[in-house]
């Protein structure tokens, strides 16, 4: 198993820094705001072929224990440290040792886990004069880093790879062993021919990515599905700043649930830090195999959810629409409205399907991931051609397209480009020949007879000149 490696310390010393040099890109949140990683958030990196996964944590400050928000991230980071193999503590360079810095290291010395001081924003030669303070921490791994920079961590990753016993494939050398080989020119010896895939086959991994306004419950649906807190949960609207990513299995199935901060109009986001929070769980959308559109029954979809449920289609992304706390919606009289607004906020989402849920309670989550695996497979599903032209010419048949400029649009046949979303293209004699409200007719003709419940659908039209003519 890759070993993990947790990254720990106070509010504001550079962790996520860290571990975004590490995983590579920007995943998580960085800011100048103490308390901001809120949540354990994972990641892998891979140290010329030595695997490992490193856990990003919140900021440790005793004094913030008494508050429900400090109190959480507490508890995330013992979480982190408790299954990790090893684990990093980093600290801040230029402010120099402080109380927190000597408790957190005798408690994480008592673990008895491989223990590494990484000593940040020790950006140049002339600032390692700094280190020597933190020699009174009596950790014998130190290593002056530069987490922006990337300097000292080639030094570090050695160290924490050598620690965990974690290696590298044994059929791949180390760097350096082989000073012949030029990744730019050698190849494979016998490039095989590329096996034939199938298309409508599950992916390895369903990536199912909860979204919606603050305090709809994000945060409790996908501790509810983890069978533990993975992400906090507290009436504070932003409590979840980062994206949070979470392997979850059920049955046969393997899946990633990404928790995302709630995402308010523009008009109501004032500080950095929620914008850049909103921008990311916005940008979660895209790499989604599935959005779950989490919603506050209790006050029914507004607006806004309209806004998030457009994005989710504007990407391409398969959608269910979750009515959460659904245990606060009793009666007929208030069902009855909640059904006839939702019918209202989503009129031009009649493909997406939307359940009751009450993440609090556990009602209706089996009925949610049925759907979302409904939604992935119809997602990626794809049509033969030949099976669609004759579906297609009974659609013809009954509706054929109306008259563009004076003269009759010949569609010559259609057949389907892509799937995740499934996407179509007709070729037609005219370009801008077939009206909008055509193409609607043909989506809707194909949902009929195909389904594509819970994926938006794609049509193109591309021109054609009839080979008939001269």
């Amino acid at each position: 198993m890759t070993p993990l490696v947790a990254i720990v310390g106070r509010p504001n010393v550079g962790k996520s820094t860290l571990f975004n040099r590490l995983v590579g890109g920007r995943p998580a949140l960085v800011h100048d705001t103490p308390h901001l990683t809120r949540d354990r958030r994972y990641g892998e990196a891979d140290y010329f072929g030595a695997p490992l996964r490193i856990v990003d944590t919140g900021g440790l400050d005793p004094e913030a224990l008494s508050e429900v928000i400090g109190a959480g991230i507490h508890r995330q980071a013992m979480v982190a440290i408790g299954e990790a193999d090893a684990i990093v503590l980093v600290v801040d360079g230029r402010a120099g040792v402080s109380a927190i810095d000597k408790e957190l290291a005798d408690k994480l010395r008592v673990t008895g886990k491989p223990l590494f001081l990484a000593i940040n924003k020790i950006d140049h030669p002339t600032n390692e004069h700094l280190v020597h303070d933190f020699h009174e921490l009596g950790l014998p791994a130190i290593y002056p880093v530069s987490a922006s920079h990337g300097r000292g961590i080639d030094a570090l990753l050695e160290a924490v790879t050598q620690a965990t016993g974690s290696v590298r494939p044994a059929d791949q050398d180390a760097p350096g062993d082989d000073d012949d080989f030029d990744p730019l020119f050698d190849g494979p010896a016998d490039e095989e021919e590329e096996p034939e895939v199938d298309r409508n086959a599950p992916p390895e991994r369903l990536r199912v990515t909860f979204v919606g306004r603050p305090n709809a419950g994000k945060s409790s649906l996908t501790n509810r599905l983890l069978g533990e807190e993975r992400s906090l949960v507290h009436h504070e609207a932003g409590t979840t700043t980062d994206p949070v990513d979470a392997d979850f299995s059920i049955g046969d199935r393997d899946y990633v649930l990404v928790d995302t901060a709630g995402i308010r109009r523009k008009a109501r986001i004032d500080a950095d830090i929620e914008r850049i929070a909103v921008s990311m769980a916005i940008g979660q959308i895209e790499r989604a195999d599935v959005v779950v559109l989490v919603i506050d029954a209790d006050l029914g979809p507004s607006e806004q959810d309209a806004r998030i449920a457009g994005k989710v289609e504007e990407a391409g992304r398969a959608l269910v629409i979750a009515l959460n706390k659904s245990d606060l919606v009793t009666g007929d009289e208030k069902k009855a409205k909640l059904r006839d607004l939702s019918e209202e906020t989503f009129h031009f989402l009649t493909w997406a399907p939307t359940t009751m849920i009450s993440a609090q309670r556990g009602d209706g989550v089996d009925r949610l991931l049925n759907l979302v695996e409904r939604a992935a497979a119809e997602h990626r599903k794809r049509i033969p051609t030949a099976q669609l032209n004759r579906f297609f010419a009974e659609v013809i048949q009954e509706m054929p397209p109306p008259l563009f400029r004076g003269k009759a649009v010949k569609v010559h046949y259609i057949t389907q480009a892509a799937s995740k979303p499934p996407t179509f293209v007709l070729w037609a004699s005219s370009l801008d020949g077939l009206s909008p409200s055509y193409k609607r007719f043909i989506s809707n003709r194909l949902r009929e007879t195909y389904g594509f419940r819970g994926t938006p659908i794609r049509i193109f039209v591309k021109a054609r000149k009839d080979r008939h003519k001269a």
